[in-house]
């Protein structure tokens, strides 16, 4: 069971967070539900015919939480990278065998690890959200900064987390749900 922190709760955090709770690990994530989405109203998120940001960031931190994630109510003020990383919030540090980054459009915390960025501001990743730093995960906004969408942001959450699984499994992984048995 691998040890995972995230810094950020919109949809890539809790998406990220989701697949790999609901798989056994130990999964942290750090935000103050100041996320975007509490400004939206979601019309084009598949299999949901609409609804509201706010009402979306709740359902899915309940969501989150049953399936075993922690959510942290605090800001966190600098990471570090090793040979683990090292989350430091006001609460105090917290140390992770994997780290996910979705801090919007403003990627500080990104860019103190010393993670390079394109032209346009965005992160540098490879296709499954992976930085320059192995274990290190960017997504949302910060390697899309002017095309972002709830909808992106979660299914880059969701890949981040799957080749997270993968890692651990040492072999691909399907995360497939079924339907329940009559």
């Amino acid at each position: 069971m691998a040890r995972v922190n995230i810094v950020g709760d919109g949809p890539g955090g809790l998406s990220a967070a989701l697949f790999l709770s609901k798989n056994g690990h130990d999964v942290t994530v750090y935000g103050q539900d100041e996320t975007a989405m509490h400004h939206a109203y979601v019309h084009n998120y598949l299999g949901i015919p609409e609804v509201a940001g706010s009402e979306f960031q709740d359902i899915a931190r309940r969501q989150v939480r049953e399936f075993g994630a922690s959510l942290v109510d605090e800001e966190v003020t600098s990471v570090s990278a090793g040979e683990k990383f090292t989350v430091i919030a006001t609460s105090g540090d917290s140390e992770s065998d994997y780290l996910i980054l979705t801090e919007g459009k403003s990627p500080d915390l990104a860019r103190s690890l010393g993670l390079t960025q394109d032209e346009s501001g965005a992160i540098s990743i490879d296709s499954n959200y992976m930085s320059s730093i192995d274990k290190v995960y960017v997504v949302g906004r910060a390697v899309r900064p002017s095309r972002s969408q709830a909808i992106i942001s979660a299914g880059a959450g969701a890949v981040a987390a799957l080749d997270i699984l993968a890692r651990e499994e040492g072999k691909d992984v399907q995360d497939w749900d079924t339907p329940p048995k009559e």
